[in-house]
């Protein structure tokens, strides 16, 4: 039923229970798929670009907010794909996934930046308005 699953994380705990989510649904299966997504917030790119000396130093930093989520992906046997993007992490998410097929987008229902949230409202709201297939928030 799950097969193509879109789990957009940004290594929150929210993230990290959604990933579980994204775990059982990939297990009723071995044929699914799920597609980790970060989103690296143009506002935080320019700094971490100034505050890095080598690009790979970079890209080691991004992928241990997702270190996590990977090890139980791995864990759990089930097959991922990791895709980062930059961009306004609502729209990029949604953009991302209408561009493709998925069964299911999963997202955590707050993610690092609380006070953004507050102010501009969730990214989880943002993307359950606009994506094209079903979404699971999990709080």
């Amino acid at each position: 039923m799950y097969n193509n699953i879109l789990l957009a994380a940004d290594g929150s705990e929210h993230s990290e229970r959604a990933a579980d989510h994204a775990i059982q649904f990939a297990s009723l299966d071995e044929t699914s798929v799920i597609d980790l997504l970060l989103v690296i917030d143009m506002s935080e790119s320019k700094t971490e670009v100034l505050e890095t000396s080598h690009m790979d130093d970079l890209d080691k930093e991004r992928r241990q907010r997702l270190a996590t989520i990977e090890e139980k992906l791995n864990d759990a046997n089930v097959n991922y794909h990791l895709k980062i993007i930059h961009g306004d992490p609502g729209p990029s998410i949604v953009s991302y996934a209408n561009q493709r097929f998925y069964d299911i987008l999963i997202i955590g229902s707050r993610g690092l930046n609380p006070w953004q949230e507050m102010v501009l409202g969730s990214v989880s709201h943002k993307v359950a308005k606009r994506v094209k297939c079903p979404v699971l928030i999990v709080k």
